[in-house]
């Protein structure tokens, strides 16, 4: 019977496997955080009756900025999940 190239190993693939997967967790995490610091703002930009638009616009550009330093940085989203606390809760206060 033929062979067809087959060492008997599988694993010639899997790092590649591991490195999409990781890539796809660590892309839904960023765009779930980006998308929260988007709904923050939005609720900036309908309810803050003075100064929405720069507190709206300022959140998600620090929000954006704290992203791509916690992308480069690894897989630790403490800045990004500090940030967006912090601007939640400005937001509520400023809001109240």
């Amino acid at each position: 019977m033929a062979e067809h190239g087959s060492s008997g190993t599988h694993s010639h693939g899997f790092e590649e496997h591991a490195k999409t997967y990781e890539g796809f967790i660590k892309g839904s995490v960023a765009l779930t955080i980006l998308a929260l610091d988007v709904l923050v703002a939005l609720a900036a930009f309908a309810f803050i009756s003075t100064g929405n638009v720069l507190i709206g616009f300022g959140g998600i550009i620090i929000g954006l900025l704290t992203l791509l330093i916690d992308l480069r940085a690894g897989n630790s989203w403490y800045l990004s999940v500090g940030w967006l606390v912090v601007f939640g809760l400005f937001t509520a206060i400023m809001i109240g």
